[in-house]
């Protein structure tokens, strides 16, 4: 199905003019009519029923003023029949039989133009006075051409190493092709959503939630640094284009897709914690390890230089140990004074 804009003249309010001026003669003509019905029973009758028979083509009239506002579209089938999709601010007036379709008009998803405030009590209450207006509007059938942003319900999926993480993005897109959206796709609101839900699982599974050894996430055959927390940019650039992929059919453009949240899920969040702080432990004593051993390294070298005291191997390996105590314990050393002999 391929989009065909209609190059109707905004003529609506054209039309709106002469529909209220041919009411305001046929009034005053229906009244004529009754006196002449005193008169003559033709010519009141045929006014009577001419009258009556424009006050009933003007609600058709009517019906077939449209209006639009910026980035709006309206796609118009005729007895079932696609003849166009109006595209442009202005008044329009078209055939009174034309029919607007939008299957996703009632669609509520979790995204901008769609979101609920979720306000209660006096909120409620003052905005109960537009009401009618806000539901008239959510079931317009006009289709929005603005940019949207889909912010779907956060995922629990498994990563590359079968670890599970809880995942959430956020999709920017827009309706670039207002025919496939309605008659390719049952519902493309909903389309889009399950696509996201789709193209985020498929690849999440190729990467590990951190960097890990021997894993290929490119799919070059060669292990990289590829991970869900270190490569945002990289991991949301391919969600984006699965999705695009997906949705290209719907005439749906996807602008951008984010990761808004990243996290391991709960009933692992604790124990990867704690590899974390292990790991981060284990770096901090290497570091600790290499400067205590420099420092006695230069200690020795100083009192050989400086030829303070004489060390035999008994008393450097003490030294040692003792230096290296002090410098790797995790509190601070209680000195022992030895006011005799070693031996």
């Amino acid at each position: 199905m391929e989009e065909k804009i209609l190059q109707t003249k905004k003529n609506g309010m054209v039309m709106l003019l002469l529909t209220l001026l041919g009411y305001a003669v046929t009034v005053p003509l229906f009244f004529y009519s009754i006196i002449l019905l005193d008169e003559s029973l033709f010519p009141g009758i045929l006014l009577t029923i001419l009258s009556i028979a424009y006050w009933v083509a003007g609600i058709f009239l009517f019906c077939g003023l449209k209006v639009l506002k910026p980035q709006e579209a309206l796609v118009l089938t005729l007895f079932g029949d696609y003849i166009g999709t109006l595209k442009g601010q202005g008044f329009y007036w078209v055939n009174p039989f034309c029919t607007a379709v939008n299957p996703a008009a009632g669609t509520k998803l979790s995204q901008s133009g769609d979101v609920n405030s979720g306000e209660t009590g006096m909120a409620v209450l003052l905005k109960a006075g537009n009401s009618s207006s806000q539901t008239a509007e959510s079931t317009s059938k006009k289709i929005s051409l603005k940019m949207m942003t889909l912010n779907n319900s956060r995922q629990k999926i498994n990563d590359c190493l079968g670890n599970p993480v809880e995942i959430g993005i956020a999709v920017i897109w827009r309706v670039t092709d207002t025919a496939k959206a309605v008659f390719n796709v049952d519902n493309y609101k909903e389309y889009l959503s399950l696509q996201c839900d789709s193209a985020l699982r498929n690849v999440v599974r190729v990467y590990p939630y951190d960097v890990a050894p021997n894993v290929d996430t490119t799919g070059d055959g060669v292990a990289d640094e590829g991970s869900l927390r270190g490569s945002s940019e990289v991991v949301a650039a391919r969600i984006r284009d699965e999705i695009q992929k997906n949705v290209a059919e719907a005439g749906i453009e996807v602008v951008e897709a984010r990761i808004t949240y990243l996290a391991y899920a709960p009933e692992i969040a604790a124990v990867m914690l704690q590899r974390q702080q292990a790991s981060a432990i284990i770096d901090a004593r290497k570091m600790i390890v290499d400067g205590a051993v420099g420092m006695v390294e230069m200690a020795l070298e100083r009192l050989n230089e400086n030829k303070v005291v004489e060390l035999d191997d008994e008393r450097k390996a003490a030294m040692v140990s003792n230096l290296l105590v002090v410098l790797c314990g995790n509190r601070d050393a209680q000195p022992i004074v030895n006011s005799g002999s070693l031996y």
